[in-house]
């Protein structure tokens, strides 16, 4: 039976709202639970991290153009509006109308008064929304941010104080925009270019990335699934961030060594290192979970590599057998998240000030443990998916001013305009923000 896509759409709005889930879990639920044509998916998800990326934006308006104030109009109806707004602003291929009369649909399925009121609020929204105005950009620049690009204030206010009032805006704006699609290169079992070839005998547009060796950007999936991509059964390649294909330059491990991947789940980076180490010497991923460590163990499996072994272990925690007897140990922290919310725009709204307080104490924890397993002269490598000085920067400096026994390795020169550490940022590298340091023991 074919389903309704924007039925589906505000159902799974509601269920998002209603069960505190992320998009991308209630997403991938009704898709599994459903059946769904890759038109509709890719329909359905449109409007849903449509609606979320622009969601404050959005609620603006229908707080301007409803008579009945915000906190009293039924929640359903909150989403059907945020739909059709959405649909009205930024969908380009779906007409006024159309956009109108099925938001009307949908209210009338809870009353005829709903599809009215919903009729009513989306017609005064067509006639009147681009003369209204938003806060003013330069009186109160946060605010006008915040509305603006759908991001609370205390984080526009975090992002201003780190990077200005340019830099902000951008990265604001591209944490709006789909992120490019990014495949690793498997290195046991091909080579970039011939996988070029690959791809483009299938119709599938791709370009080498200018970041990363290992990296390739796909425009367009020539209306495939990825798990329906040419070799991906066979491990070819991985999906994965160019940010994250990173670590594996960075860390410069080399077969026989052995490797320390302490928060390793889903297992791209320390599968990534695993083929940069030729598959030969050992990599242990640990992670907190049974369902983590089969992740690790299932990517490494599709990709032919036979050197992972996966453990259940907090990284918090200290291992007393493994004190320095690692080449390379990697802390891929827990964080906030605020380099992916391109992504995950759900992050920008789950988030408070005082979650982050929280993480930092955790990551110095399985920060100074995982330093303890690395042996003299080898190398701890820290890195986060987060734009947050005090979860970066911050927290790598703090480690160094108590650990004498280790030194900052310098990494300027991997992309144009970095120092001592690297922070990727979604407007100047089209990647996710990312951050990474890296560290040597000395004694």
């Amino acid at each position: 039976m074919k389903i309704n896509a924007r039925k589906m759409a505000l159902k799974i709005l509601n269920h998002i709202e209603l069960e505190h889930v992320f998009s991308h879990h209630a997403l991938n639920h009704f898709f599994e639970t459903y059946e769904v044509s890759n038109i509709d998916r890719r329909f359905i998800s449109n409007l849903i991290l449509g609606v979320l990326e622009h969601k404050m934006l959005i609620d603006f308006y229908i707080r301007k153009f409803s008579k009945v104030r915000f906190g009293k109009i039924n929640h359903e109806v909150v989403n059907i509006l945020r739909l059709g707004i959405y649909q009205i602003m930024f969908m380009d291929k779906v007409p006024e109308s159309a956009a109108v009369n099925e938001s009307v649909k949908l209210a009338k399925r809870i009353s005829p008064a709903q599809g009215n009121y919903v009729n009513g609020v989306l017609r005064a929204f067509i006639r009147a929304y681009e003369e209204v105005p938003l806060p003013d950009e330069r009186r109160h620049p946060d605010e006008y941010l915040s509305i603006k690009y759908s991001h609370p204030k205390w984080l526009v206010n975090l992002w201003l104080d780190a990077y200005g009032y340019d830099d902000t805006k951008a990265l604001l704006a591209a944490n709006n925009m789909t992120p490019p699609l990014s495949i690793r290169v498997n290195r046991l079992k091909t080579t970039r270019d011939d996988f070029l070839k690959v791809l483009d005998a299938a119709g599938i547009v791709a370009t080498p990335s200018k970041l990363n060796p290992d990296g390739i950007l796909i425009q367009s999936v020539n209306q495939m699934n990825i798990t329906s991509l040419p070799r991906f059964k066979e491990g070819d390649f991985q999906i994965q961030d160019i940010s994250s294909m990173m670590i594996g330059h960075i860390a410069d491990v080399k077969p026989g060594d052995f490797v320390m991947d302490v928060c390793a789940a889903p297992g791209g980076k320390s599968c990534h290192m695993a083929e940069r180490m030729h598959n030969s010497g050992r990599l242990l991923a640990r992670d907190v979970s049974e369902q983590k460590c089969q992740l690790i163990a299932d990517n490494a499996s599709r990709l032919g590599i036979s050197i992972i072994e996966t453990a259940i272990f907090d990284a918090r925690h200290f291992d007393k057998s493994l004190r320095q007897s690692a080449d390379v140990v990697l802390v891929d922290a827990p964080c906030s998240g605020l380099g992916i919310i391109r992504r995950k725009p759900d992050i920008k709204y789950n988030k408070q000030p005082e979650d982050l307080a929280s993480l930092t104490r955790i990551q110095r924890e399985i920060l100074n443990a995982a330093a303890e397993y690395v042996k003299v002269d080898g190398i701890l490598i820290y890195s986060t998916c987060t734009l947050n000085e005090a979860e970066n920067d911050g927290q790598v400096n703090d480690f160094l001013a108590h650990h004498d026994s280790f030194e900052r390795v310098s990494l300027a020169g991997i992309i144009p305009g970095q120092s001592e550490t690297l922070t990727l940022l979604p407007h100047q590298h089209q990647t996710d923000g990312f951050y990474i340091a890296k560290m040597k023991r000395i004694k």
